[in-house]
């Protein structure tokens, strides 16, 4: 989510060990996936993921609790996936980023691999899932001064520490009742995301890069 200064350009075939070798060089895909991870658009994306299921969690309260134990698990899952590629957008320490990664895919598949499992154990999950990884996001934004629209990104890890701890402290004792408890912060961290995918496509803008060209910049 933050982002600082990208990596240096590779060399190219003279610097290699021949031509047979450039073409492995320009499909790396550690480099297609820092591009793909710097890119405003792929912030964008990550926030949409966020927000869908919280507006349908909203209007659709009386989902059963395998239905809800299934949307919540793609939810993670597919968040999970979306921070696994932004951090190859990062030149700092990727370490923190990989964890939260990681966490929000085993909070998915855990979700998925019971879909009946009872309220507390759901609401325990995504709980758990938020706490950690706000925490190490509001570190990571605290840690890196240089970090653009750094209150921003506090606010959203901040958000996510407040909610965690909600879910956790507060159990619903009715699917209909977590449903709704689990759709408002979804939408409420959903637009928080996009807040932070819109300054950075301004902070983008205003250095004269466009979408398709951040090669200069790592999420």
């Amino acid at each position: 989510m933050a982002m600082s200064q990208g990596p240096a350009p590779r060399a190219g075939p003279e610097d290699g060990v021949g031509e047979a070798s450039s073409p492995a060089h320009s499909i790396d895909p550690a480099d297609q996936l820092a591009r793909l991870g710097r890119s405003w658009v792929w912030l964008l994306g990550a926030a949409t993921v966020t927000l869908v299921p919280g507006i349908l969690a909203l209007v659709w309260p009386d989902v059963t609790l395998h239905v809800l134990a299934v949307l919540i698990g793609v939810y993670l899952l597919l968040t999970g996936a979306f921070r696994f590629v932004a951090v190859f957008g990062r030149d700092s320490d990727r370490v923190p980023g990989l964890i939260v990664a990681v966490l929000f895919v085993l909070g998915g598949v855990l979700c998925l691999r019971n879909p009946l499992q009872t309220i507390a154990a759901l609401s325990l999950i995504t709980g758990a899932v938020w706490l950690v990884s706000g925490i190490v996001t509001l570190y990571t934004a605290i840690a890196t001064k240089d970090m653009p629209h750094r209150g921003i990104v506090m606010g959203v890890a901040a958000l996510g520490i407040v909610a965690g701890i909600v879910v956790l402290a507060l159990p619903a004792e009715s699917a209909r009742a977590l449903t709704r408890l689990l759709g408002l912060w979804l939408v409420l961290l959903g637009l928080a995301e996009t807040a932070v995918a819109l300054a950075w496509r301004s902070a983008l803008r205003r250095a004269g890069i466009t979408g398709r060209d951040t090669s200069g910049q790592a999420t």
